[in-house]
């Protein structure tokens, strides 16, 4: 039982770092350019992108929960894959 709760603890702690990784990937992303061409203070654009991202991985995992009530590793890495399209253009 002392196994299971450390490999949850483990994996929690985990899939949070990697959607706070999201955020701050698509945050910078913004500040990077887009936020100084469209008027809005780069913070706000910023912060609307990290939480756009983080909301479509979480959309992911809900859904992938409600499915069966289970998120197995597999699930919640595909969570986090992006589409080969968007890596590559």
């Amino acid at each position: 039982m002392r196994e299971k709760m450390k490999a949850t603890n483990e994996m929690l702690w985990n899939t949070l770092g990697r959607i706070g990784a999201v955020f701050c990937m698509n945050a910078m992303a913004i500040i990077g350019g887009s936020s100084w061409i469209g008027g809005i203070d780069p913070w706000k654009a910023a912060f609307l992108a990290g939480i756009t991202s983080t909301a479509a991985v979480v959309q992911k995992l809900a859904a992938a929960y409600a499915d069966d009530g289970v998120l197995t590793k597999s699930e919640i890495d595909s969570a986090f894959t992006a589409p080969k399209s968007d890596i590559t253009n």
